[in-house]
């Protein structure tokens, strides 16, 4: 009987573009699906791509695929992963492996991948960036797992990923849990990369007066320099589609009100658990929160503010992307920070500079922008943060007066720039002598007792707030 070297069950849009990469790529791929209808259109669709075996049921599915058999879970993250994995582990044998490449929470899979282990089965959770075109066509991949287990299957992962300069934009993340860990911070530093964005067009449109159609150009213009990427690729081309309905600018006839799965939730809940300070990726998660509340927007209305118009000068795009590319740089470097926090919390040795190199290409984030993170994880694998990079901090110097002004502009207009805002707050934070936070300690310690440290000395300290104000050593 004809076997397949590696398996796909789920097969909505991810699923399907999965399997028929595989398939286009010279492997045999065994199908399956609940529902046996969807496997069958699959086949009599795409079969021409390749070598597909359909399965109706488990068991079938499991005995077409060659040892050490390799299953692909697409299915919804939570209850509906664990339903799959209870249903086809039985099935299995020591040594194989279940691959989740859906979006699943990292706890999740840590948890998973500790039960799998103990009956002898690989669990290894997977990223997958670049939605569906990625998915057929070649997505960024993040696998977790075991290294016994990449030896299996990595060569096929990384036969199906993007290429760029003729590397894979895949690779072995880090044990258990870490490929999902970094595919997380990956879909936060995207909330935030397209917050920024979204304020600049804001910014552009009521600060410098320009209309979507200018706009569009405006982004074209900065996507063949160093904020090359996709998300700049496509702001351009949503900016200047006009609605066939109505003819207005298409941006006009949308809601103002986005969405969320989840993903950049996780990442800000998950910095706070590791004592990450992640405010721009928090602020994107929040501005979109915020956009979905159109009551309380409704009622707020007419607070008084500044009656917004165009006060801009000719040169304030050129500011508009010196802000953009410094408060990117910020984002980059908070989220690479809590990659760093996370492989130290959880023992998974990420290698940042690796990270980089698999988000050049197939994943939404990409960007010419990260071959210069890249070379920074190179140049000092240990860098406490991106910033101090020679060429990002060369970068913020020269970005100074013009994101200054841009965030005054804003808040002199009111227009919300919250991403803009503290990312700069951020940057001038870690360059600051010294930092308010000593009144807070004190605060807490005449409030609460809850001690404080000295400059001048070794130890903590409380002053008795109540007393005679002297201090004592705790």
């Amino acid at each position: 009987m004809e076997t397949a070297r590696i398996g796909v069950t789920g097969l909505a849009v991810m699923g399907r573009n999965l399997a028929r990469n595989l398939a286009r790529h010279g492997h045999p791929v065994a199908v399956h699906n609940r529902t046996a209808a969807r496997t069958k259109a699959l086949v009599e669709e795409f079969g021409g791509e390749g070598t597909f075996l359909p399965a109706e049921t488990p068991e079938q599915f499991v005995a077409s695929l060659e040892r050490p058999r390799r299953l692909v879970i697409m299915v919804k993250a939570g209850a509906p992963t664990d339903a799959v994995i209870d249903e086809f582990a039985p099935l299995l044998e020591p040594g194989d492996m279940i691959v989740d490449g859906g979006n699943a929470h990292f706890a999740d899979t840590r948890r998973r991948e500790a039960a799998l282990r103990e009956r002898g089965i690989h669990f290894v959770g997977t990223g997958i960036s670049g939605g569906e075109e990625g998915a057929l066509h070649g997505p960024s991949i993040m696998p977790g797992g075991s290294a016994e287990s990449y030896e299996a299957l990595g060569p096929l992962l990384e036969d199906i990923a993007a290429k760029v300069d003729g590397t894979p934009c895949c690779t072995h993340v880090g044990p258990d849990g870490a490929g999902h860990f970094v595919k997380m911070v990956h879909n936060g530093i995207e909330y935030s990369d397209m917050q920024l964005i979204a304020e600049s067009y804001d910014l552009l449109r009521h600060a410098a007066g320009l209309a979507p159609a200018e706009i569009a150009e405006v982004f074209r213009t900065w996507n063949t320099g160093r904020l090359e990427s996709y998300l700049i690729e496509i702001t351009a081309e949503v900016l200047a589609h006009t609605d066939a309905a109505t003819g207005k600018p298409f941006v006009d006839v949308v809601l103002d009100q986005a969405e969320q799965k989840g993903t950049g939730r996780w990442t800000v809940q998950t910095a706070l658990d590791l004592g990450v300070p992640v405010g721009g990726i928090a602020e994107a998660v929040f501005a979109r929160s915020v956009s979905g509340h159109a009551d309380l927007r409704a009622a707020s209305r007419n607070l008084p503010g500044p009656a917004r118009g165009a006060v801009a000068d000719a040169g304030f795009a050129d500011k508009v992307e010196k802000a953009l590319y410094a408060s990117k740089i910020v984002a980059y470097a908070q989220g690479f920070h809590e990659i760093q926090a996370g492989s130290a919390e959880y023992g998974w040795n990420i290698d940042s500079g690796a990270m980089a190199t698999i988000w050049r290409g197939g994943c939404i984030i990409r960007a010419r922008f990260l071959d210069r993170i890249r070379a920074a994880y190179e140049a000092d694998p240990s860098t406490p943060t991106l910033l101090t990079d020679d060429h990002f901090a060369e970068a913020l110097g020269d970005a100074q007066d013009a994101w200054r002004d841009v965030v005054a502009t804003a808040a002199r207009i009111g227009v919300p720039a919250p991403g803009f805002a503290t990312a700069l707050a951020y940057y001038d934070s870690l360059r600051a002598d010294r930092l308010p936070a000593a009144l807070t300690q004190g605060q807490r310690d005449f409030f609460g007792a809850h001690t404080y440290r000295r400059v001048d000395r070794d130890g903590s300290f409380h002053t008795l707030w109540g007393g005679d104000r002297t201090e004592v050593t705790s």
